[in-house]
């Protein structure tokens, strides 16, 4: 019997792990773009903030956007693909896009992993298509964690421009507990803590842990080293936003004579990997600078 188990329904691919509910991909039409809701550690404990798929006393109902682990751009053409929540005003000149599902292209059950693949459209406010995204998640078996490789690539469908913004790209918005006014620290690969030392640094990897009751538990974002930008600058604040965005160069070193805008020409395409480890204990406790080591490896 398979250990990673994938289910597709009309609107999500079900993940469950060891017998275990692990968390689930929105792909339909209702949400303006996929997203991973909730993710679990391997004890069952929720990582992620419910809102504003699920109300929950005492978690904050800011930022409506934040849904789970997401994966869009602030611009885009100057659309606004990141704040494109319905009657959501984003920061695009050009309006609010949709990440439209295509095609389901891979659901993969397996003893020691499974995977999970789909063909995206990034359109604008007009339903035209500017960016086709193929995008492969892989679920490991793990006794203590639960690890996610992602393999996105963006086709360009007409000549596009990833906009200098802070707002993006790779995000997951954490649980209450995790907060840094609460439990939570987050860590780069070079020692920096906190808010003010990490957020628009660069780092392979950050990690982001605190205790969820009762039990200390932490998650790791990994750049991998092929990555266009690598290492990666970090969007991550302390109010729970967890996110990994190459292209905000000019918000990120507050120097408005550089340009992070990133062009693809009709056609061109752009890969991005990621892995994400949900752990018990902390950076140390979890390895997390030797896993980066393996990672990195990985062609």
């Amino acid at each position: 019997m398979a250990q990673v188990q994938l289910k597709q329904s009309p609107d999500r691919i079900s993940v469950t792990i060891d017998g275990k509910p692990f968390t689930d991909f929105f792909i339909g039409a209702e949400a303006p773009k996929p997203y991973l809701h909730p993710l679990r550690t391997a004890s069952g404990k929720i990582v992620t903030r419910s809102y504003p798929m699920e109300t929950v006393a005492g978690e904050a109902k800011d930022h409506p956007h934040h849904r789970g682990l997401w994966i869009t751009h602030g611009l885009l053409n100057e659309v606004d693909f990141w704040a494109n929540e319905k009657n959501q005003k984003g920061a695009g000149k050009n309006g609010r896009g949709t990440v439209v599902t295509r095609r389901v292209t891979a659901v993969n059950s397996g003893k020691k992993k499974g995977t999970a693949g789909a063909n995206f459209e990034w359109q604008d406010p007009s339903g035209k298509g500017l960016l086709a995204e193929r995008r492969t998640m892989t679920f490991y078996s793990h006794p203590t964690e639960r690890i996610i490789d992602f393999d996105v690539t963006f086709t360009a469908l007409d000549d596009v421009v990833f906009g200098d913004t802070k707002e993006g790209m790779f995000a997951i918005r954490l649980a209450t507990d995790l907060e840094e006014k609460h439990t939570g620290k987050m860590r780069t690969s070079d020692g920096k803590e906190g808010e003010k030392a990490v957020w628009g640094k660069r780092a392979p990897w950050v990690d982001y842990a605190g205790t969820l009751q009762g039990e200390k538990v932490g998650l790791a974002i990994l750049d991998h080293p092929a990555n266009p930008r690598h290492p990666t600058y970090w969007h991550s604040r302390g109010y729970g936003l967890f996110a990994a965005n190459p292209f905000g160069v000019r918000d990120f070193e507050s120097d408005k004579t550089k340009n992070g805008d990133m062009k693809l020409t009709k056609g061109s395409a752009m890969r991005f990997r990621y892995r994400l480890i949900i752990h018990p204990g902390d950076y140390a406790e979890a390895k997390i600078a030797e896993e980066f080591a393996k990672y990195a490896k990985l062609k």
